[in-house]
């Protein structure tokens, strides 16, 4: 036996199919067709298989390429069936699927088989799939939706996918939760299709999901379902959420509600896509946000000698910068001094987006003690890298040096071409 084939070893030491691989993982009934067929290449033959009506024999018995198989005299006709499904020989694979209907334990091979190779294995087993009832193939959607890859694969999919849509709604719960990425927006697309799905249960959704293609799904079906007496269900996750994505859709969401004002508040939001949705519905309601980002540097100017407030907006320079002018460009210079390294950053971020970028004014930001802050001026001046005297950096790539200095330098060699000869 050997550990590298184990999808196919399991089952031939005796172990039931449902034990051995589990009616609900897809890669395993995968492993187990490619490791029938791989260890068919390095020592020919299977379990003894007789096929068709008349159990003529379709392969002269030979050695059985899985050792353990060879001392189980025990091996159940499941599991020698599931052999005869995953066999080399496509005379055998179609032979074996005729006594498919009625062993659900099997019907995971079937799947697989509906995207064989051979052309009269692939129609038979369709045929056959098309008869399973669709309450049995909705659990295996993971299965279905990795057998969809494969050039033969649509047709599997079909067919959950018109399962589904038929199926009741608890039925779908469970692929809704499902661990597998694929199968949640599967699911969840079908789920949004028959508005099954409340919009404030979407907003939850995308606010809590880690998955970009199931955050827009959800942010935008909560959004079009949105109604006025629900509007908070559905407006406070996706303002609140972690996600960028999701809250600047709960940000432009702001507008059809008629609440355009709210979104002064996401003006010095952490994230460059959320400022800007921000702005945009402000000047939908006919409200500059220039002179609101030019307040809030204000503030933060001052609270550099009163010590920061209550209502500081780290974020404000950078949103300054990418709505502001080169006039703009000496107030963010100055809050390159703020004590708060996030507004160091942001104005460093906000210098870059007026272009208004100096070499020797920004280099002292390159052994700022906050790691955030060195790679922010190190990205700003990277297209100015040839101007850094070699030796300069060379001595900021030394161990001695805080790691995100060392990196700074070595980018910064690097931009400027001198990255072969450097020894760090």
């Amino acid at each position: 036996m050997t550990s590298d084939y184990e999808a196919a070893e399991r089952p031939a030491r005796g172990i039931p199919l449902g034990a051995a691989l589990g009616t609900s993982s897809a890669a395993a009934w995968v492993a187990l067709d490619l490791d029938v067929r791989h260890l068919s290449r390095r020592a020919p033959g299977l379990p003894p298989w007789r096929g068709g009506a008349d159990g003529r024999r379709l392969r002269r018995d030979r050695d059985c390429p899985l050792p353990a198989a060879r001392r189980s005299p025990t091996l159940s006709h499941e599991s020698r069936l599931a052999f005869a499904l995953c066999h080399p020989d496509g005379r055998i694979r179609e032979a074996a699927l005729e006594q498919v209907p009625g062993m659900s334990a099997l019907l995971p091979l079937l799947i697989v088989r509906c995207a064989d190779w051979v052309r009269p294995v692939r129609d038979r087993a369709r045929t056959l799939l098309s008869a399973v009832p669709g309450r049995e193939l909705i659990p295996l959607a993971e299965l279905v939706l990795l057998v969809a890859r494969r050039t033969q694969g649509a047709f599997a999919l079909e067919v959950l996918d018109r399962a589904v849509r038929e199926a009741p709604p608890a039925d779908i719960e469970t692929l809704l939760a499902c661990k597998d990425r694929a199968t949640r927006r599967f699911a969840h697309r079908i789920a949004v299709d028959r508005g099954l799905l409340s919009p404030a249960r979407l907003a939850r959704v995308a606010a809590a999901s880690d998955d970009p293609a199931l955050q827009n799904l959800c942010a935008e079906a909560a959004i079009a379902g949105m109604r006025e007496e629900a509007r908070d269900e559905v407006l406070g996750p996706l303002l609140t959420a972690r996600a960028p994505r999701v809250r600047s859709a709960g940000v432009t969401a702001l507008r059809r509600a008629g609440l355009h004002g709210e979104a002064r508040a996401f003006l010095a939001d952490r994230s460059g896509v959320v400022r800007a949705c921000a702005r945009y519905v402000l000047r939908q309601d006919g409200v500059d946000p220039l002179p609101l980002y030019r307040s809030m540097c204000a503030d933060l100017r001052r609270s550099m000698d009163d010590g920061p407030g209550p209502l500081i907006a780290p974020a404000a320079p950078a949103g300054l910068g990418e709505c502001g002018s080169r006039t703009d460009a000496e107030t963010l210079w100055s809050l390159l001094a703020h004590p708060l390294p996030a507004v160091r950053v942001h104005s460093v971020v906000g210098l870059r987006a007026l272009d208004a970028v100096d070499r020797k004014r920004l280099t002292p930001l390159l052994d700022d003690p906050s790691s955030a802050v060195v790679r922010a001026a190190t990205r700003a001046l990277l297209p100015d890298a040839a101007g850094f005297p070699e030796e300069w950096l060379r001595i900021r790539t030394a161990q001695d040096r805080p790691r995100a200095v060392r990196v700074a330098a070595r980018r910064l060699l690097r931009a400027a071409g001198l990255h072969r000869r450097s020894t760090c």
